[in-house]
Parts: C-alpha cells; sequence; structure tokens
C-alpha cells in the first residue's frame, strides 16, 4: 500500500512573473520541512528545484520541476513553473497536474505582466488558485495598495488570510486572529493581536468574513448577526471557497527569511483541494472531450507529463490519474501499445529521487528508460484509455541553424531532436525548398537556450542567420519565341527546333498544350519538352526562384530525321524558356499568410498601425477574443518576409500579452520597390556562391 493515502495528497504549482520569488518559496518550503538539510538561494545557484546547468548559469527557471515534502500526515506535491513568457509550455504542463496553483507577487514591484498571465492560465485551466505576496521584508513593500490591486484586477473573490503589518516581520493570521513575529533565522512568537493593531486587522477581517460567508448560507447569517465565526468553521469555508473559485486567498511573507512560509504549508493541507475533490479527470473520448470518474482502487492509469532526455537514457514524469500503482505493474502505452514495465519508480526532489513500492491516485512520481513512451501518452493496464493532454502553443519564432563544423547537419538533427522530448513548445525541420534546418520556438531565449544545451550535451555548435523566404516567380504578359538546339559534332549531332506561345497559366504549376500541326514536331518529343519547361522552372529569370502559374503552348517547331532526339527537344525547350519569360513581364510573388492577433484592448491602434505600416499587412476586421474579456483579436492578411521578428516586437509592444497565429495562404505579387531589393540581394548571393 502506497505510504500517502490520495486524501493526504496536495499538488500545488508555483506561478508568477520572473523574479517574483517562487523557486525561493518552494524552497523554503522544502527546508522548513525537512525535505531538504539546506535553505539554497537562486544566486547561489543551489536550489533544490533549479538544478539543471542552464538554469544554474542564467539564475532563473526554465524548465517545470517537482518536489515534495510531508506536513504532518500530508503529503505535498509541488511544481516550480518558469516565469519567462517564453515557456508558457512549462507552466501548462504544471497546471495540467497540479490541483491548485499559487501564484507569487513582488510586494515592491506589484502586479506584473507575468502575474496577470499566470492568472489568465489558471482560469483557462479552471484550477483553484492562491496568492502569496513575497518579499514583505522590503522596505518598500505596500501590501495595502497591493491587495487593493488585487481586488480591481483579479475581482471580488480575492481576500486577504495572512497580512503583513509592518516590513520588520510581524504578520497577522486574520483566521485565527493572532499575532506572528518572526525572527532573523525564521523563528516565529505568536501572540494575541495587541490593541494598536485592531483597526486595521479588523478590516482586512471583515473582507475575509464577507468572502467565506458567500460559502454558506449559515455563515451567512452569522456575520450578518455579528457572531462569531470558529476558526474550524472559517477553515471549512475557506477550503470550499478555494475548491469552488469563490475564494482567492491572499497570504504574505518573506520566503528568503522563512517568514510566513509554514502559514502557507498549513494552509495548503487544511484548505486545499485533494486529487478526489472534483471527482472527475478529462479523457479523449470519441467526439472530443469526455470525463472519467476518479477511482482510488481498481487498475492504475498514468499520464506521462514531461520528459527529460540526458547521457543515461529518457526519465519520464507521471501522475497516477487512477487506481494505485505498485511495483512490478505492467502498463500498455494507448498511442504506441508498447508494454511498459514499472519495475522500480520513484518519487523526485528536484534532481534528488527515492525508490517507492507504491503511489496512490493522485500522487506523482518518476520513472526511467521506458522503451516507447513520451510525453502526454497514458498508460494503463488495457491501453485504451487517454487522458487529455496539453494544447502546448505552436512557435512562430523561426531561425536557421547550420552547423560550424562541416559535417555535423546530422548529428545537429539529431541533438535537437532530442530536445524536443523535453521541450514541447519547440519545432525543427529540414525545409526542403530552402535547404535550411529551421528550428522555432517561442521567442529568442528559447532558441537562445536550446542551442546552448546542444553545445553543453554533445559538443555541437551552431551558426544562426535569418531563414530565407520562399519566393515565388511567375509572368503577367505574354511572348511568342523561338527555341533551337543545334549541335553538330562529327556522327550523328543534336537537333531540336521548337516555338513557344508563353502567358499566365491557372494553378501553380504548368499548363502545356500542343496546337502544332501537319507534324512539324512529333508527337514522341512532346513529354522531352515538357520535361525540359518543368525543369527550367525551377529557377525563374528574376532571381532564381521557382516559377508557378506557366502556360507554355508548341505551336510549330522543326525536327531532323537523323538528328533530332528527346535531350535536343528538351534542350530546346529549355531556350525557349529563357528567351520568352524575360519578354513576358516577369513578376516576383511572395507567401502571404493569415495573421490573428489577440490582444488587450488599449492597444488595438498601436498593433494595427503596426501591421499596415511596418508588416505591409492589410487589416480584414477585428472583435472580442473568444474567451478573453479585454481582449480583441485583429485578422490580417500580411507578407511572411515581414514576420520574422514579429514574436519580439509584439511582445515589446503588449508587454508580453499579445499572442499570434500565422499561416500561409497564397503568394501575391511583391511591390516594386521591395521586388527591386529582393531580386538585387538574390543576384549578389549567387555571385558570393560563384
Amino acid at each position: 500500500m502506497a505510504a500517502f493515502q490520495t486524501k493526504d495528497i496536495r499538488n500545488v504549482c508555483f506561478l508568477g512573473h520572473g523574479g517574483s520569488g517562487k523557486t525561493s518559496l518552494a524552497e523554503a518550503l522544502l527546508y522548513m520541512n525537512k525535505a531538504t538539510d539546506r535553505l539554497g538561494s537562486t544566486p547561489a545557484g543551489n536550489t533544490v528545484c533549479d538544478f539543471d546547468p542552464e538554469e544554474i548559469k542564467r539564475g532563473f527557471t526554465i524548465s517545470l520541476a517537482s518536489a515534495n515534502f510531508t506536513k504532518g500526515k500530508t503529503k505535498i506535491n509541488l511544481f516550480d513553473a518558469p516565469g519567462f513568457l517564453e515557456f508558457v509550455g512549462e507552466v501548462m504542463t504544471a497546471l495540467r497536474v497540479a490541483d491548485a496553483a499559487v501564484i507569487t507577487v513582488d510586494a515592491k514591484s506589484g502586479i506584473q505582466v507575468g502575474t496577470e498571465l499566470a492568472w489568465e492560465h489558471c482560469q483557462a485551466a479552471k484550477k483553484p488558485t492562491a496568492f502569496f505576496i513575497n518579499k514583505c521584508d522590503d522596505p518598500d513593500a505596500h501590501f495595502d495598495m497591493l491587495l487593493d490591486a488585487l481586488h480591481d484586477t483579479f475581482g471580488g473573490s480575492v481576500c486577504p488570510i495572512f497580512i503583513p503589518v509592518t516590513t520588520s516581520g510581524s504578520f497577522v493570521n486574520l483566521v485565527d486572529l493572532k499575532k506572528y513575529d518572526f525572527d532573523a533565522k525564521g523563528g516565529c512568537t505568536v501572540s494575541d493581536v495587541d490593541a494598536a493593531l485592531q483597526a486595521k486587522v479588523e478590516k482586512y477581517r471583515e473582507e475575509l468574513f464577507e468572502a467565506i460567508a458567500m460559502t454558506d448560507e449559515d455563515l451567512m447569517m452569522k456575520v450578518l448577526e455579528g457572531e462569531e465565526v470558529t476558526k474550524e468553521e472559517a477553515t471549512t469555508a475557506i477550503h470550499k471557497g478555494i475548491a469552488d473559485g469563490s475564494i482567492v486567498p491572499v497570504y504574505a511573507g518573506a520566503s528568503t527569511k522563512l517568514w510566513g512560509v509554514d502559514v502557507l504549508a498549513e494552509s495548503i493541507v487544511d484548505s486545499f483541494p485533494t486529487p478526489l475533490t472534483h471527482h472527475t479527470e478529462r479523457v479523449v473520448a470519441e467526439e472530443g472531450e469526455g470525463v472519467k470518474e476518479i477511482s482510488e482502487a481498481g487498475a492504475p492509469e498514468l499520464f506521462i507529463y514531461k520528459t527529460t532526455v540526458d547521457q543515461f537514457g529518457r526519465t519520464s514524469y507521471f501522475k497516477v490519474m487512477s487506481g494505485e500503482l505498485t511495483a512490478g505493474a505492467i502498463l500498455k502505452n494507448n498511442k504506441s501499445g508498447v508494454a511498459e514495465k514499472f519495475a522500480h519508480f520513484f518519487t523526485a526532489v528536484g534532481k534528488k529521487t527515492t525508490e517507492v513500492p507504491a503511489l496512490a491516485c493522485g500522487d506523482v512520481g518518476v520513472i526511467t528508460k521506458l522503451a516507447g513512451t513520451n510525453t502526454g501518452d497514458t498508460l494503463s493496464e488495457s491501453g485504451n484509455v487517454e487522458y487529455v493532454g496539453v494544447a502546448y502553443p505552436e512557435p512562430f519564432y523561426t531561425m536557421a541553424v547550420s552547423p560550424k563544423n562541416k559535417g555535423d547537419e546530422d548529428k545537429v538533427s539529431q541533438g535537437i531532436n532530442r530536445l524536443l522530448d523535453e521541450d514541447k513548445t519547440l519545432r525543427f525541420e529540414n525545409n526542403p525548398e530552402t535547404k535550411q534546418l529551421l528550428l522555432s520556438a517561442m521567442g529568442n531565449m528559447q532558441i537562445d537556450i536550446a542551442l546552448s544545451k546542444l553545445k553543453s550535451r554533445g559538443g555541437l555548435e551552431v551558426n544562426l542567420s535569418t531563414p530565407k523566404i520562399a519566393y515565388r516567380e511567375t509572368i503577367k504578359g505574354r511572348s511568342d519565341v523561338q527555341g533551337k538546339h543545334k549541335k553538330q559534332s562529327g556522327g550523328h549531332g543534336q537537333y531540336g527546333d521548337v516555338k513557344i506561345r508563353f502567358s499566365p497559366g491557372e494553378g501553380d504549376g504548368l499548363t502545356f498544350t500542343q496546337s502544332v500541326v501537319g507534324g512539324s514536331v512529333p508527337k514522341n518529343y512532346f513529354p522531352a519538352i515538357e520535361k525540359g519547361l518543368l525543369e527550367a522552372m525551377q529557377k525563374g529569370v528574376l532571381a532564381g526562384y521557382p516559377v508557378v502559374g506557366l502556360a507554355a503552348d508548341l505551336y510549330d517547331g522543326s525536327y531532323h530525321e537523323v538528328d533530332s532526339n528527346e535531350l535536343s527537344f528538351k534542350m530546346a525547350a529549355s531556350l525557349a524558356y529563357k528567351a520568352g519569360l524575360p519578354l513576358a513581364k516577369p513578376v516576383l510573388l511572395e507567401p502571404i499568410g493569415e495573421l490573428k492577433v489577440t490582444i488587450p484592448d488599449a492597444m488595438v491602434g498601436a498593433v494595427m498601425g503596426d501591421i499596415n505600416s511596418k508588416r505591409r499587412g492589410m487589416v480584414l476586421g477585428s472583435g472580442p477574443a473568444e474567451g478573453k474579456h479585454g481582449y480583441t483579436t485583429i485578422d490580417a492578411e500580411v507578407p511572411k518576409a515581414t514576420m520574422v521578428e514579429y514574436t519580439i516586437d509584439l511582445r515589446a509592444m503588449t508587454q508580453g500579452k499579445g499572442t499570434y497565429t500565422f499561416y500561409f495562404v497564397r503568394y501575391e505579387e511583391v511591390p516594386g520597390s521591395e521586388s527591386a531589393k529582393i531580386i538585387a540581394e538574390a543576384k549578389a548571393n549567387a555571385t558570393e556562391e560563384e
């Protein structure tokens, strides 16, 4: 039997703006509850959750980490998620397996972009949420103003639980009306609230009681009639309110000094939801999404939420979604059908693992060397269950990568593909047209970190460059030309002669017709002529880009009974192409994409202006964003060439709140001034290559 039953498990993820103290709060909780024997710090690079070499080097979280500690009889699993915007995939993963979220807020800096985005992700995932106002030891902390701002920004469900009354370590617990005085080492003295603080405390306590009164009619009557609400009644009401979202509690402290940390831990035990609180889990059904009853008994079912890869192999992180996992279990992968044996599995505190014989429903664990299992897979006895995974955002920031050492192309591709197992918001392709290796991410920092891992793990270095745009060429006019290939070098010679009318065609390819009469060109040479034109179309006459939308009508020509052959007519067709296209008003075409930008209402004007001017785009319309109050979605069509840096530019314009999608729709003619630049650049590159 598992050491902890489902009712005694809490799964909590820590979110917030970068630098607000998520990792230091996790570190403090682990230290105070003896899961670690020292208190690490982010600047020192020795925290439990930031153990990746890149995290240590850079001083901030870049990937989701898990850890656990015991508080009394309760096991608390922590998920420390990155705060920087580019690592949103890790945040979404944390919310998939956690049952509640704590958003940390810097007491001095207040509500930041990351705070608002974390809240939005919690709302989208329908996860109970709490705030922890961190760094209350800062002399410039403004708790009163910050609490008001939280009310204004996130609604009336926000209510205080544990509040600072000085910046020197004094706090009040509004539930039991006790004053907590912390010392420099995290020690605490608990006493009654003195008279000098009564007025301030009562103001906040009224806010708390107004919130908990909304969870129960009997409590509401007590509050209205001025009767005393007991600690047990308040705790029960807070638990209910957190679970259904009617209460968003606010705690305060200073994690690096251990202020308020244990109060948060006690509240997680007493008031946060268990894995059974909502009774069901989301599964993939025949028609979209369904729900499945959670069962503590019965066969185990696991969801793989994260994968890491190192020189020792693959490590899979999982949550027991139903049933109990015991050593020796054999579970089948829903996608690959591979049967995986769970002979040895572990719990994790950062990179330190401990083998366990069993894990209860709702608990999380780690296992190594699963043969055919990836992030997002479900493992069960039947292999017929599939839990809903994470809908990761698609990356649109793309850079071309090329190995610094010639011949390392395959090694670079293999190394990057291993990184894709770890980070589901990375994309990688070998573009056959531009002949570039393209790496796509949520932003430039994510690409920089990925390539740094490539170097540290495999010794592979790459150069970054702007991706080439796959332009096209076509014609807008007509031409009538002759192409004659004649070569005599003794014995049989070569002779092919064609007359072709070129004009704009229908569709993307070649429309080849034959109106030749009288047998001046035998029919058996028609395929060779068409092949010659198709091969010639791979290189346009303006800048060497492929030609599309071309019609060619073979209307006359001549042949030689001895010297004519397929090769001769293929060469003649190529000569006609090279002579005819410059006379038929050739133009350059560029890829146009459909751009959908979702931004705060206040930023619509700036983003539209940028689309019209800097992007050469055309706004097609706008309207309220689906499922995002206070946001607008702009629909536009924009040339791909202007979108290379859009991820970075949009982030700057919207303070990181804007998101977008961009998909190719068609080719359009490039404006004259832009066309001249592209043609000149292509010719210069061709000269350099020669």
